[in-house]
């Protein structure tokens, strides 16, 4: 029996909780992997960034190494700043390795939170209560349904302005 410990509190509520920590711990050890990854490909992500902004940065201070010293200095300055940095920026966006590195950030962002909806799903199965799909569901028969009242109502004002004309 102290082999297993979910076993211990398997009355009442628990039961089903007990029953299901099996699917919480296979989704929280996938959850450990893909996090990995996704702290891989944000490093990345904001290495592209940094990376990029440093060099931009010292084209603007090779083309602008003066202190901008009247209003006329300033906005000269401010255009070179503004042209460099959004072509080195752009080059980058358009580059393939951003993309790439990009994709598979978004990727694994959403695989976290498909791995966490299933954990909830498993959570709120547990305690008896509706998953998100199905609140989802009645939120959109209730969308509908007022809907159908609005033009329900809209036709009846219809039929009484004309019945009282």
């Amino acid at each position: 029996m102290s082999s297993k410990p979910q076993a211990l509190a398997s009355t009442g509520p628990m039961r089903a909780f007990a029953a299901n920590s099996k699917k919480i711990t296979t989704e929280l050890i996938e959850i450990n992997e893909d996090l990995i990854g996704f702290n891989q490909y944000l490093t990345e992500y904001y290495k592209q960034l940094t990376d990029t902004w440093g060099v931009a940065q010292k084209k603007v201070n090779v083309k602008a190494p003066e202190i901008p010293q009247d209003v006329e200095q300033i906005e000269s300055f401010k255009r070179i700043w503004i042209d460099i940095f959004d072509n080195d920026f752009t080059e980058l966006f358009d580059s393939e390795k951003f993309g790439e590195n990009y994709g598979n950030l978004v990727s694994k962002e959403l695989e976290l939170t498909k791995h966490w909806n299933n954990i909830v799903n498993v959570i709120l199965q547990s305690v008896n209560l509706p998953s998100k799909e199905e609140i989802d569901e009645v939120y959109k028969e209730l969308h509908s349904l007022k809907k159908r009242v609005g033009k329900l109502e809209l036709e009846l004002k219809k039929k009484e302005t004309k019945n009282n004309a």
